[in-house]
């Protein structure tokens, strides 16, 4: 029941914090979260195109309104949405489409790769013309303005008041999705050994030894498996990626068991810190083992995302954990669990993050029914990628 009542919460979150404006230049744009007035966030659009079909199939919507609502949002990606190189900016304005003016942005390889894949979703599951305008929209990215050749990474940004390319994806993280996106290219595609050129280094927490990321947000053990189905899949230097973030959630409940600070949040059902708002805003909370690097930032704010984003992972643990979230006070509300909370500030978020209740959806859906792994992997560009970087095995 929990369940379902999570899905179709999400799933409104995505329909209903959207441009409707059909002659608006920015329609289809969904907002980074519910209380943001005009902020749009491309990865936000990126999971709710993948929530529309969710939608349709789920008769949350008709199928001829999850398709005119797709093709106009694929048509502002096309036409009207601020980029450079065929990468957009994190965060557009609503109503133009434009560059967010009151916030300090760049053209985001991350953040596109996401919208990418939920526009293929969409390709796949509508055909047509979706497909026509995705692959419109897929062949103006231009990966190698983002590939720094001398390192063999690519570039975490791109500003031109900052001289072009800055910042190195040389760790694993989420990003995944961008290997088999930017090597498939067949207009600025980026050479297969790319994937090559990221750090992985083993760690242990708890007894469980994994590649984890610097800071340890458990989104980045998610956010490209909520697509790309990595289960049975090891690449040439024998790494199961599935199994690494099976791996990385079982040591993050470990930790949030443990409780090393004593937190009164945390315990075996509340667990799966990651990057969410907190009771001084916005942090990238997370799990050790930490980067030498990095600082443990955690308060004691769990995010329900962390622990249902890996349900396909851990589905006995993840689903009890939403339901127990389901039983603390004020944090379900119109769309679904609010976004965190902390029992140790006496707070509770009052509102939605769209990457979170993307990750949450779309992570139910495929525990659910594959869907959104099916629909993603049997597009060829995917595949063409996964071959480029030995995926298919």
């Amino acid at each position: 029941m929990n369940t379902e009542k999570e899905l179709k919460g999400c799933f409104d979150f995505f329909w209903n914090e959207a441009n409707t404006d059909k002659n608006s230049p920015g329609y289809g744009l969904i907002r980074d979260k519910d209380t943001a007035e005009n902020m749009s966030s491309i990865a936000s659009v990126g999971f709710g195109l993948s929530a529309i079909i969710i939608g349709a199939e789920r008769g949350y919507i008709s199928k001829v309104e999850a398709r005119d609502r797709t093709i106009g949002t694929l048509k502002t990606f096309l036409s009207n949405a601020a980029s450079e190189y065929g990468f957009f900016y994190h965060f557009l304005d609503m109503k133009t489409a434009q560059k967010y003016s009151s916030f300090s942005d760049c053209a985001s390889i991350i953040d596109t790769s996401i919208l990418l894949n939920g526009a293929i979703t969409s390709a796949e599951y509508f055909g047509g013309e979706a497909e026509e305008l995705f692959e419109q929209i897929y062949s103006r990215v231009n990966w190698k303005i983002y590939y720094n050749e001398e390192k063999n990474v690519y570039y975490m940004g791109y500003d031109p008041e900052r001289g072009g390319g800055f910042g190195q994806w040389d760790m694993y993280a989420e990003q995944l999705m961008q290997y088999i996106l930017g090597t498939a290219s067949e207009t600025y595609p980026v050479p297969p050994k790319i994937y090559e050129g990221f750090d992985r280094t083993l760690s242990e927490y708890g007894g469980y030894k994994f590649y984890n990321s610097p800071g340890g947000s458990l989104f980045t053990h998610q956010f490209s498996h909520a697509y790309f189905d990595f289960k049975d899949k090891t690449d040439k230097d024998g790494i199961n990626w599935y199994e690494n973030s099976v791996t990385a959630t079982l040591a993050a409940r470990q930790y949030a068991t443990d409780n090393p600070n004593n937190f009164k949040t945390w315990h075996k059902n509340a667990w799966g810190v990651t990057a969410c708002e907190g009771p001084d805003g916005y942090r990238g909370y997370g799990s050790p083992p930490f980067h030498p690097n990095i600082k443990d930032c955690n308060d004691g704010t769990i995010p329900p995302c962390g622990a249902i984003g890996s349900v396909i992972f851990t589905p006995d643990i993840s689903l009890e954990a939403l339901d127990y979230y389901y039983t603390i006070p004020n944090l379900a509300g119109k769309y679904g669990l609010k976004d965190a909370y902390n029992q140790d500030r006496n707070w509770t978020c009052d509102f939605c993050i769209g990457i979170d209740k993307g990750i949450t959806i779309t992570m139910l859906e495929n525990h659910l029914t594959s869907m959104i792994h099916e629909l993603y992997m049997r597009n060829k560009h995917v595949k063409k990628g996964a071959e480029k970087i030995s995926l298919l095995h």
